[in-house]
């Protein structure tokens, strides 16, 4: 059955009409005006600290526990077993940094398996665990961006105490077989991560179904805004040693003053998610495929990179051999798209993640990424393929 076509924004996020078109979902999203609505109390009104033993102080911690509860829902988990930290970066680092210690500490062993094309959070974190003994596998992916289960089999060691692959890729889209690796895992005694940060938006994301001890999930990639984030920890996995330390809380795992406005968006946003996200998925991948169809009709030099099939619904990574995307930026300038990784700094090397799936310079060098989201529209679509076809053929 088609997909319905809709120029609907709902609710209204949608910027004027002289900006640019954004195409760049996976570097970050808008608020959901829902969102705001929710937090708006708490950075006025109920500005109390969750630590205060008074009315204002017990109206925070009310809203943190709500959205805790929230945040739970989305993924099948229990409120205790999340932990409310700043970014997806400090919760990696949490869960990677803070976990290892703890296994090696008691003995288990020193070994972590990873990816070759993790986010940047999480490869630096294991370059800094390297510095501090540990031995780390990078595993290399398929063509298709895939990490091949039997691959990780094969890397697990009897030291092997950690492995952290990403659910969904931030470049490529392509969504790896967690629950299959988390079987691998577990069956090895291997505490299983994963980065869902790119996941909740648009795919289900279940901790039962994935198998995994602890998953990351990141405010500003699903419609919350920046500078909150969780860690979901599972009942019975050690606890991570804290990497913040201070007034206790977060159940001692995380010091700091929560920011509870932002909580309670991020709260907000799960919960707009758990209903919205069949159909902002439907929708988004209806766009994603008209304009991958305009694009190859006219382009058919054009390279997708990664899977089809095991993909983000609203992400798309495009190599054009006639035009560098430098070029192709500089000629749609009413475009807003990324060419790679926003996480990345001005590097002129080529991305990591297009050079574990088989990219030269040249082709990373010509690569795109077009991101898609809730509030982009049928016009939206029809505008950058225009632009962008017209800017190829220049």
């Amino acid at each position: 059955m088609p997909h319905p076509v809709t120029n609907q924004r709902t609710p209204s996020a949608a910027p004027p009409d002289d900006r640019p078109v954004y195409l760049d979902y996976q570097a970050t999203t808008p608020i959901d005006p829902r969102v705001i609505d929710a937090m708006l109390p708490y950075l006025t009104t109920h500005f109390g600290n969750p630590s205060s033993d008074h009315a204002y102080g017990a109206k925070a911690k009310a809203a943190v526990e709500s959205a805790r509860s929230q945040v739970a829902g989305l993924i099948g988990a229990q409120p205790h077993e999340i932990v409310f930290t700043a970014s997806g970066t400090e919760s990696n680092h949490l869960a990677l940094t803070g976990t290892a210690h703890t296994l090696r500490s008691s003995g288990c062993g020193h070994h972590i398996i990873i990816s070759a094309i993790e986010h940047p959070t999480t490869q630096a974190t294991c370059d800094q665990l390297e510095h501090d003994g540990f031995e780390i596998t990078r595993l290399p992916v398929r063509p298709d961006g895939l990490v091949d289960p039997e691959v990780f089999a094969e890397a697990a060691r009897p030291d092997t105490v950690l492995a952290s692959i990403m659910l969904a890729n931030n470049e490529i889209g392509t969504i790896q077989p967690i629950s299959a690796i988390s079987r691998i895992a577990h069956e090895r005694g291997i505490v299983m991560h994963t980065d869902a940060a790119q996941g909740p938006a648009t795919i289900p994301v279940d901790v039962e179904a994935l198998g995994v001890d602890l998953l990351t999930l990141v405010g500003h990639k699903m419609y919350a805004p920046k500078g909150v984030a969780a860690l979901y920890i599972r009942d019975g996995c050690p606890a991570p040693q804290p990497q913040l330390v201070g007034g206790g809380q977060e159940r001692g795992l995380r010091a700091s003053t929560e920011n509870v406005a932002g909580i309670v968006g991020l709260g907000a946003a799960a919960n707009i998610a758990r209903t919205a996200q069949p159909s902002d998925s439907a929708r988004i991948l209806s766009f994603r495929d008209r304009l991958l169809d305009r694009l190859t009709t006219a382009l058919p030099e054009l390279i997708v990179n990664g899977s089809l099939t095991h993909r983000l619904p609203g992400n798309l990574s495009l190599t054009i051999p006639t035009v560098t995307a430098s070029e192709l930026m500089s000629r749609t300038p009413a475009l807003a798209f990324s060419a790679g990784s926003a996480c990345h700094t001005a590097d002129p090397a080529p991305s990591p993640v297009l050079v574990a799936i088989g990219l030269d310079g040249d082709k990373a060098a010509r690569t795109v990424r077009l991101g898609i989201g809730r509030y982009t529209t049928i016009s939206d679509i029809a505008n950058a393929a225009d632009r962008m076809i017209a800017a190829t053929q220049r």
